[in-house]
C-alpha cells in the first residue's frame, strides 16, 4: 500500500509538468516562467532522484527520472524562448 502511494504521488506530481512543457512549445514563449525557480527545482529533482537510487527505490527514481526530464526541457525552453 506504501509502494502504491508513492507511485501515484510521483504519477501526479510528473504528470503535472507536461502541460506545462507543451504550452511553452506551442507558444514559443516562457517569459512566465521564473528562471531561479525553474533552476531550484531541476536541481532539486535531480537530487531526490540521486537520493531514490541511493536507496534503491522504483518509485523515486523512475518519477523524479521523468520529472527531471519534464524539468529541465522546460529550463532550456526558458532560455531559448525566454
Amino acid at each position: 500500500m506504501i509502494e502504491l502511494i508513492g507511485i501515484s504521488a510521483g504519477v501526479l506530481t510528473t504528470i503535472c509538468w507536461l502541460p506545462q512543457a507543451l504550452s511553452i512549445i506551442r507558444s514559443k514563449s516562457a517569459k512566465d516562467i521564473s528562471l531561479t525557480a525553474q533552476c531550484a527545482f531541476t536541481a532539486g529533482v535531480f537530487l531526490w532522484l540521486v537520493y531514490g537510487v541511493a536507496l534503491e527505490r522504483p518509485a523515486l527514481i523512475v518519477a523524479n527520472a521523468v520529472t527531471f526530464a519534464l524539468a529541465a526541457a522546460i529550463l532550456i525552453l526558458k532560455l531559448r524562448f525566454g
